[in-house]
């Protein structure tokens, strides 16, 4: 590797390791509480209960699910901040307003119990958190422009570190709350939330020192309308929704599987490990925003998402050693021993999905970074297609429930990298014009 190729792998490194540590880390705090859930009354169902209440969490929430992208390509001076702002509010408000909502208990029976189709003793606690959740969803939003202002000046560091003392509050209250007794799903949710407003206030330390510095020259930069960052946002918000409703469907098909009492735990405590890893490297899209396509290190972005995909893959497998596997799955999760052969299974079949993941987020990136949200939305809506179709197929010839998400996953990312691969090679000449006609080639490849 020459000298200029391994300056950029360098700057690349400094940008995504911090960025992805934060987006892998905070999902852990999921399986962390998942020991306050598990020893509540209803044992390990309750945590089904709180990953599908979470789903249906995140799946509201993706309408701000392109906020962030919004404040890196939009949000670069003091003016257009603050119109960011009003936006992200305003979004907050109606998700709040829509989870408050179906937490009514007709609604959220219709939808835990009718449409997801849960049984009795996983759709109580789905119901509880549910509700439960509102002061997390509104932490989640509070964090938003502060980490847009770290992103922008390639603050990485300080934008992960209040994700990182985030999870040590985990940590730290998780055990505390079961040696407590305070266990069961409410508790779970508590012991989510209060590390994150804490996170929001710290970010907002953090990024004051930048907000002051941030240029506001009124008559040399155009204020950026409102509908314009809302136009944006919408086909990144839309395409996050199809994702959500990824996970609803998978939810949902798995429950109508055979045995879904015992495979939705299994699928949900291995895709636990897995799901951190692929938010990690998600974080890919953010890299190729903050690099300009056609330079060197947006060049080398192709190669770099592939190792650390392959080194992401790895991680999730060290918990399905014998040993490790007995500490992780059955004492702190409380697995039956007997389910640890299917952990074992949906764990290898799941192998491949974060170097999937890794090389869809940088193709993502690629074309936010070009103002073309609309190959974005075309990529997962034909990942949400065809994993609905697979789904849907597996079902039907009575695959497992724990194989159907590996299935399901692994070849919908790989539809959707082709898609926004084709959309930016057919449109790049109108759409990309941070790229040099020159080297798009060599970008996207």
């Amino acid at each position: 590797m020459n000298a200029h190729a391994s300056q950029s792998y360098s700057s690349l490194i400094r940008f995504f390791v911090p960025l992805g540590l934060q987006a892998a880390s905070q999902t852990l705090t999921y399986p962390l509480v998942g020991m306050i859930t598990s020893r509540g009354e209803g044992g390990p169902v309750n945590l089904a209960g709180l990953a599908q209440s979470n789903s249906v969490m995140f799946l509201i929430s993706t309408l701000g699910a392109g906020l962030i992208t919004t404040g890196m390509v939009y949000a670069r001076d003091k003016r257009n901040y603050d119109q960011f702002l009003k936006v992200n509010y305003t979004i907050m408000a109606v998700v709040l307003f829509l989870q408050a909502l179906f937490s009514v208990p007709p609604l959220a029976h219709l939808l835990f119990g009718t449409i997801m189709g849960l049984p009795a003793s996983i759709e109580h606690p789905a119901r509880l958190t549910f509700l439960a959740s509102l002061p997390l969803q509104m932490a989640f939003f509070l964090r938003t422009p502060y980490q847009v202002v770290l992103y922008n000046h390639h603050a990485t560091v300080k934008a992960s570190l209040p994700t990182f003392l985030r999870i040590g509050l985990t940590l730290l209250l998780a055990p505390l709350f079961c040696a407590a007794h305070w266990v069961g799903p409410i508790w779970a949710v508590v012991c989510l939330t209060l590390p994150v407003l804490l996170e929001a206030a710290i970010s907002r330390r953090f990024a004051l020192p930048y907000l002051y510095k941030m240029e506001n020259p009124v008559d040399k930069i155009e204020l950026i309308p409102a509908k314009k960052l809302y136009y944006f946002n919408f086909p990144l918000s839309l395409g996050g929704l199809f994702l959500s409703l990824s996970g609803m469907i998978m939810g949902a098909v798995i429950a109508r599987a055979a045995d879904p009492e015992r495979m939705l735990p299994v699928y949900y405590l291995a895709a636990g490990l897995v799901g951190p890893i692929s938010l990690g490297l998600s974080r890919l899209q953010a890299v190729s925003i903050a690099f300009a396509p056609d330079s060197k290190e947006g060049r080398q972005t192709f190669r770099f998402a592939v190792i650390v995909g392959l080194a992401g893959a790895f991680l999730p497998l060290f918990f399905i050693l014998p040993g490790l596997s007995d500490l992780y799955y059955v004492k702190l999760q409380n697995l039956s021993p007997a389910d640890l052969p299917l952990i074992r299974q949906t764990a290898l079949c799941l192998y491949f999905l974060p170097v999937l993941v890794a090389l869809r987020s940088r193709i993502e990136g690629i074309a936010a970074a070009s103002k073309n949200p609309v190959a974005i939305l075309t990529g997962q809506a034909v990942f949400l297609g065809c994993l609905s179709t697979v789904a849907f197929v597996a079902l039907s010839v009575s695959t497992p429930g724990n194989l159907i998400g590996p299935i399901c996953l692994i070849l919908s990312n790989g539809a959707a990298i082709g898609v926004v691969y084709l959309a930016i090679r057919w449109n790049f000449q109108d759409k990309l014009p941070l790229t040099r006609n020159t080297n798009l080639t060599q970008t996207l490849e």
